[in-house]
């Protein structure tokens, strides 16, 4: 049997992202915007000035690495802290620690999450697995609703560790 010729494939046309948004956005509107989520003005100007960004995990990677200074130390002490919390973590149970934190002051956060990994290490696996889905139902409830919400300013500061959410959590790598 013969087949007809076929038509040619058909391409959607590129719809922007909120990254391609935020690439393209006047400097002042990404300034505000950076410094919204991360309440801190070089922080925020060292983000805006590395645009644009190739894809989420770049900016991310880029806000991670260009932390605000703090007193000397607060960063070497706690990334030490936090980084075998989240090694010691992820060998007990095999993933990375997620934890919601919508609603925990910006000032709380490390704390918050280096006492949630040390609480959680004590779960055994069963439990932490039903914790850790929880915390991800919590997080995708929040992502929800501020996407149904529309554009607008992150709706808390970034977390610590640098991590891939800008939506209150901190799961780890």
């Amino acid at each position: 049997m013969t087949r007809g010729p076929t038509l040619p494939a058909h391409r959607l046309p590129h719809l922007p992202t909120p990254l391609d948004a935020f690439n393209a956005a006047p400097d002042e509107e990404v300034g505000a915007l950076l410094l919204h989520c991360l309440c801190s003005p070089r922080w925020s100007r060292r983000l805006a000035d590395h645009r644009p960004y190739p894809d989420v995990a770049s900016l991310l990677a880029a806000a991670g690495e260009s932390l605000p200074e703090l007193p000397d130390d607060t960063y070497s002490a706690a990334h030490t802290a936090l980084t075998a919390a989240h090694a010691t973590y992820e060998a007990k149970f095999g993933h990375v620690f997620v934890i919601h934190l919508d609603g925990t002051p910006p000032e709380e956060r490390l704390d918050r999450v280096l006492e949630g990994i040390y609480s959680r290490l004590k779960n055994d696996p069963e439990d932490e697995r039903v914790m850790s889905a929880e915390q991800l139902r919590r997080l995708a409830h929040g992502r929800l609703r501020d996407l149904l919400r529309g554009p607008g300013p992150c709706p808390s500061a970034a977390p610590p560790r640098g991590t891939n959410n800008p939506h209150g959590a901190a799961p780890g790598r």
